[in-house]
């Protein structure tokens, strides 16, 4: 399916000068790449893809995700799951802990319209689980989230694993459904041995692991440490952003999403005030330098930022932008950026198709 045909555009302009700023501008040609170039992956690697939506929030790239034969999506939050579910889209994995009965209430329900699959690495959270699958008339399957080194979730030893498995395993409303890590960059090696050991545990107890899953963009395209995995889980290479260009993980040229702002004052000869700020780029820096960059002029660095107000670096640039004139941004993360807008600008190089609103924008609970 033509990715285009997923969308119902609003009409903004034709013309990308016409746009009111700040925007995020969404190039559908280089998302379509990185989604086609991903997918490709996966099937020559024959893993499973379970793309991550909490990234793009958007329905239509969802739904063309698994039109190119992602098996399902995840969701981090319930909200997310739940505007998914709306949209017809059934098949889920959500990555965070339920906990409190009013998610428990809310993940009973979707339970009873979806195949959602969840998390858990504690006694507690099985606890919960299990009164939601009960609710729900049927058995959630339950992934074992594993700490391989980023120390954050996680049962903390393959032990550990095999004795939530065991305990999952003998809980009415639940079902053991296999391991999951979001592994620390650069561990992977760690990853793959908490995983072979693990699974040879629940093995020798009589458990089958169907799903070994993994995530995270910044080391999708290698190999090594992959050999226990057959689902992988990545949100931001659907647009990519100058964090991961800067790390080597993708080019500024694979980067589809860029927010659109407006030089509104050139106060010094080094120095443009844009009207993009940390309410359109957001103060996560990634570890990065500065904000973001302007590519078209030599990577031009957005220093510093008020909450409208961003501070452009121009001291280096031969052309020097003037009041009114449009820049496009490479944030440093991309995924903050689109929970900050209700509408972004979906464009094809230069030709604007129109505005969409961000399906599940805000949806943190």
């Amino acid at each position: 399916m033509d990715i285009r045909d997923q969308f119902r555009f609003e009409a903004v302009g034709s013309r990308i000068e016409d746009l009111e700023t700040p925007v995020p501008l969404i190039d559908i040609g280089i998302v379509e790449r990185n989604l086609r170039r991903w997918q490709e992956r996966c099937d020559k690697a024959k893993f499973v893809n379970r793309p991550h939506i909490k990234t793009h929030k958007l329905v239509p790239l969802a739904r063309q995700q698994l039109a190119l034969g992602a098996s399902g999506i995840t969701v981090q939050k319930l909200g997310e799951a739940e505007v998914m579910a709306d949209a017809g889209i059934g098949d889920m994995l959500l990555t965070f802990n339920v906990v409190g009965r009013h998610k428990l209430e809310r993940l009973a329900a979707l339970a009873r319209r979806t195949a959602i699959k969840v998390v858990a690495d504690s006694a507690e959270v099985i606890e919960g689980l299990a009164e939601a699958g009960k609710a729900a008339g049927r058995s959630l399957s339950v992934l074992i989230e594993c700490d391989t080194g980023a120390h954050r979730n996680g049962v903390q030893s393959p032990a550990d694993a095999l004795a939530l498995a065991q305990r999952l395993d003998r809980t009415r409303g639940l079902r053991y459904g296999g391991l999951l890590t979001y592994p620390k960059t650069g561990a992977r090696a760690q990853a793959a041995a908490f995983f072979s050991e693990a699974r040879q545990l629940l093995q020798a107890a009589g458990l089958e692991t169907e799903i070994v899953s993994t995530g995270g963009t910044p080391e999708m395209w290698r190999d090594d440490g992959l050999e226990p995995v057959n689902e992988y889980r990545a949100g931001t290479y659907v647009f990519n952003d100058r964090s991961l260009a800067e790390r080597g993980a993708c080019g500024f040229a694979d980067c589809g999403l860029t927010v659109l702002a407006t030089v509104v004052s050139r106060p010094a000869a080094d120095r443009a005030l844009i009207d993009a700020g940390s309410k359109s780029l957001t103060s996560d820096l990634l570890g990065l330098t500065g904000y973001g960059v302007v590519h078209d002029l030599g990577d031009a660095r957005v220093y510093e930022v008020n909450e409208e107000h961003g501070y452009l670096d121009i001291s280096q640039t031969a052309a020097k932008p003037r009041v009114g004139d449009l820049v496009r941004i490479v944030p440093n993360h991309v995924c903050p950026v689109m929970n900050l807008f209700d509408r972004v600008v979906v464009i094809d190089g230069n030709e604007v198709l129109g505005a969409v609103k961000v399906d599940a924008r805000g949806m943190v609970q």
